[in-house]
């Protein structure tokens, strides 16, 4: 959110041009000018990225129900009368695409869905992505092939949308952009409710206002509802970004909350790697007899109750498991995994979803929800819902702004020196909380302290100027 650049007068704390009645400063009123330049500054400088970030975020929640329009005719089949093995399918599509590997299966999830079979380092695929190769579960024919992205398995629209919203397509470099605005984006809603909560109820309402006052109200208004989904937004973009997810990731080592993943036959990456091991868990055979095969394999699997939707992974190497995991993300969560060993069949791994650590289910859970997958098709028109309540509030913030130079340039800054009125012992508690946020939320950190330097040389400079010009007076 942003608000309009009133410039206060002696005694006014609302910004309106009205002072205040009699005994009305109060340390609210002191700390609200320091509250309301950051808000202003921060809607005005970061907003371009938030308008942004909240566009793509809007793509990438419709790119759900779009996904399922394009792709279906590789996605769906008429239901037959009995599925083939899965053995079966997967020969089908590598006699079609023998190029590559076969990295992971993923069986028809339900009656008229396809199976996938993903290939890993197909020639002109990116080496990020697999090939999907769809096959008709009843009778083994091919019914397409799509480059496929990430757990989710998103297809070329959604992975086009998705690297959009997280990279502007610009590789990591581009990621900076997301995570500065997921970094301020709390910090202007927070700013935002502060201000408007802080305001004398008369002057909240839209009744009788017009002008300036009618679209501050109307910001207001809009922010206050959905201020709280924007706070969960932003925590949630936040915990896989590239700087403040690292402090994220450390935190829960720190305390023991990691996500469990199995110790044998997972391949490195995606969000589970690299936070330690599952304990007790058996360790590879080393020595095997014949292939016990996906059949067998998918068989175990159902006996230790990993319902559909699964992916099968086979073994990396001579000394790896077979994994089959549960990769639903949607209510409930469905995120169990098995480790099975090639030669004997035996269960050598499990790992439950119902053990995850709070922090590790808090995670899932807000991932999914800040994808759109979490509650399905109402999770996605929610955030569909945000994303155009952030753009709305954008726009009436530089309207604002606008309106403050009656129509005919933008507003004003507000004065400097917001910070010396604040009392000493909210200053310096304010000031410490800041600096260790910063430190850990770096992309808030550094903006912040640039903008500072910037300010005190601008300020310093126009001092010096004032007495230069006093002095040539005088």
């Amino acid at each position: 959110m942003s608000v309009e650049p009133a410039v206060l007068t002696p005694g006014d704390t609302e910004g309106t041009g009205q002072p205040d009645p009699p005994g009305g400063r109060t340390a609210w009123a002191s700390l609200r000018p320091l509250v309301l330049r950051l808000h202003f500054y921060a809607g005005v400088l970061i907003a371009p990225f938030l308008l942004v970030a909240a566009v793509t975020g809007l793509l990438y929640a419709a790119s759900y129900q779009a996904e399922k329009i394009v792709y279906a005719d590789e996605l769906r089949v008429p239901v037959g009368g009995s599925e083939l093995p899965v053995s079966r399918q997967v020969a089908a599509a590598r006699e079609a695409h023998p190029e590559g590997e076969v990295s992971a299966v993923r069986p028809s999830p339900e009656d008229g869905a396809t199976t996938r079979v993903l290939l890993s380092g197909v020639p002109g695929v990116n080496p990020d992505h697999t090939l999907a190769v769809f096959v008709n579960p009843y009778t083994g024919e091919l019914t397409g092939a799509l480059e496929q992205y990430g757990s989710s398995g998103a297809l070329p629209l959604r992975t086009w949308i998705d690297e959009f919203h997280r990279d502007l397509h610009l590789g990591q470099t581009g990621r900076l952009y997301s995570e500065l605005a997921a970094s301020w984006l709390w910090v202007t809603a927070a700013g935002g409710l502060v201000l408007w909560f802080g305001r004398r109820r008369s002057r909240r309402t839209l009744r009788g206002t017009s002008g300036r006052r009618r679209t501050l109200s109307l910001h207001g208004t809009v922010g206050v509802w959905v201020a709280i989904g924007l706070f969960f937004v932003s925590a949630t973009g936040l915990t896989w970004s590239t700087y403040a997810g690292q402090s994220v990731t450390d935190l829960r080592e720190a305390v023991g909350q990691t996500t469990p993943v199995l110790t044998e036959g997972v391949a490195p990456g995606g969000e589970h790697a690299g936070h330690g091991g599952h304990p007790g868990a058996g360790a590879p055979t080393g020595t095997r007899g014949a292939d016990i095969g996906l059949d067998a394999v998918l068989s175990t699997a159902r006996a230790e109750r990993l319902s559909d939707p699964v992916e099968i992974v086979p073994p990396a190497d001579s000394s790896s498991a077979y994994v089959v995991r549960q990769i639903q993300r949607s209510w409930p969560e469905k995120q169990d995994a098995v480790a099975i060993d090639p030669g004997t069949g035996e269960v050598t791994d499990v790992v439950r979803f119902a053990d995850y650590p709070l922090l590790a289910k808090l995670t899932r859970w807000g991932i999914d929800a800040h994808t759109g997958v979490l509650f399905g098709l109402p999770n996605q028109i929610v955030l569909i819902g945000l994303a155009g309540g952030l753009v709305l509030l954008i726009v009436l913030g530089y309207r604002m702004w606008w309106q403050r130079g009656r129509g005919s340039a933008f507003g004003r800054p507000l004065p400097r020196g917001a910070w010396q009125k604040v009392p000493p012992h909210v200053l310096v508690p304010l000031m410490a909380a800041v600096a260790v946020l910063g430190y850990f939320v770096p992309l808030l950190g550094i903006p912040l302290a640039a903008f500072l330097a910037v300010d005190v040389v601008l300020g310093e400079v126009a001092h010096r100027r004032g007495k230069r010009t006093y002095a040539a007076a005088d």
